[in-house]
């Protein structure tokens, strides 16, 4: 198994890297809901949202 430099399983990285990117998604999903909340929901705004969430999942999948 790989070391980081701090001597510290590589995995661990990774495995923080993974829980970043499941916290900005989760963040995408609180800002959607907020968007779609809204009286008239900006289509562009939930589309863009949209888009993110799932290139971060894709990510996190590749993970």
């Amino acid at each position: 198994m790989a070391l980081s430099e701090t001597g510290s399983p590589l995995a661990t990285g990774t495995a923080s890297h993974v829980h970043a990117l499941q916290s900005k998604h989760a963040g995408l999903d609180a800002k959607l809901r907020e968007e779609l909340a809204r009286p008239s929901p900006d289509a562009a705004t939930v589309q863009y949202l949209k888009k993110r969430k799932l290139a971060l999942k894709e990510e996190i999948a590749r993970h």
